[in-house]
Parts: structure tokens; sequence; C-alpha cells
């Protein structure tokens, strides 16, 4: 296990060299541009969005029951993380109109269809658990 875990150390430590020595070829409004975006994106994690989800997901364990926790909260995550990945095509307004082969389909309602599929699983989910549970509640008869 030691083994595996140097090999991974040193890969890292390559890949994060290599990275490095890519962006030391970029101009300098580049490499400000880059340092930008990268410092504000942990402090609006950190700052905002982590903080924001510990409190929702605080006041949906207290507020929710034990059976709908957890459905709730896998619709919950992948929920944001699809909004996070459809939100550069959602609006079509820079598409390039000579090129058709640029955001080619209708984001917006691909985006609706599979939040609508999650969320119809959670729902799925959450009444399943709760069939099991009052299935095993229920006393078996002997006769």
């Amino acid at each position: 296990m030691n083994a595996i875990r140097i090999l991974l150390l040193l890969a890292g430590l390559w890949l994060g060299w290599y990275g490095i020595t890519l962006l030391l070829d970029f101009p300098r409004a580049d490499l400000l541009s880059v340092a930008l975006w990268f410092a504000a994106g942990i402090l609006l994690h950190d700052g905002i969005f982590a903080p924001l989800c510990a409190a929702v997901g605080v006041t949906a364990r207290r507020l929710l029951p034990g059976t709908w926790w957890g459905p709730m909260a896998c619709g919950a995550v992948c929920t944001v993380v699809l909004v996070a990945i459809a939100a550069p095509v959602i609006d079509r307004g820079h598409a390039m109109p000579d090129n058709p082969t640029v955001l080619d389909r209708n984001y917006p309602l691909g985006l609706a269809v599979a939040l609508i599929l999650i969320w119809a699983l959670v729902v799925a989910a959450a009444v399943a658990r709760l069939a099991h549970r009052s299935r095993a509640e229920t006393p078996r008869s002997t006769t």
C-alpha cells in the first residue's frame, strides 16, 4: 500500500509541475486572470457555497422525516451538479449563428427533463423506503 501511495504522490507532483510549466508560458495578463479566477473560486466556495450547503443540509435534516432524508440529499446533490454543468449552455444568446453545430440542442429542456427524472426517482425511493419500513414493522402472523 505504501508503494502505491508513493507512486500516486510522485505522479501528482509531476502533474502539478507539468501544469505549472504550461502556465509559465502564458502572458502576464493571462496569468493574473488565472490567479484571480482560482482565488475567487476558492473564496466563493469556502465563503458562500459550502456554508450555504451546510446550513441547508442541517435544516433539511431537522425538518425532513428520516425516510425522506437520504433520497432528498441525493436529489439535491444531483440537482446542484446538473445545474452547475448546464449553466454555461442554458443561455444560448452567445451561440455562433454561422456555426449551427455549436449548442445544437435544447439545453433548458434537457435540464428540465433530467431534473424531473431525478426528483421522480427521489419520490420513488422515499416511497419504497416507507413501504419497506411499514412491511418490516408489521407483525407477521404464525398461522
